[in-house]
């Protein structure tokens, strides 16, 4: 990996679209996108704030059940990073109205034939 390998604009603003659409998709609780977004798989991993998800169908259970009340939020400090034309890291804080706690977030995003996708994800909350 050389230094121009890194954030190649094509492929930044690829990922970065990827990124806000899934944002998008989240606060508006569009599970379609959502599933859509993350990688078909049982290896595909999500470390929630409250649960581990392993696999895609613990993720879809999860989308499911998940209350679709209260989910904007604000994002801050967001950076995503390209690392050739298939792996990226996307990182962000947000903050959610009337709620103190500082949540982050980041994702690994991988080209895929279908298209950039989620292979894992963690979200936590910090005071």
């Amino acid at each position: 990996m050389t230094p121009e390998d890194i954030d190649r604009p094509a492929v930044l603003a690829d990922v970065t679209a990827a990124f806000y659409r899934y944002e998008q998709a989240l606060i508006s609780n569009d599970i379609a996108v959502l599933d859509e977004l993350f990688w078909h798989d049982p290896r595909t991993v999500r470390l929630g704030a409250g649960e581990n998800l392993y696999g895609i169908d613990e993720i879809r259970a999860f989308r499911a059940a998940r209350p679709s009340k209260g989910l904007d939020r604000t994002l801050r400090n967001t950076v995503i990073t390209t690392f050739g034309d298939d792996y990226a890291v996307c990182s962000t804080e947000f903050t959610r109205a009337g709620v103190e706690q500082i949540g982050r977030q980041q994702q690994t995003w991988v080209r895929m034939p279908e298209g950039w996708r989620i292979v894992a994800a963690q979200v936590s909350l910090m005071s």
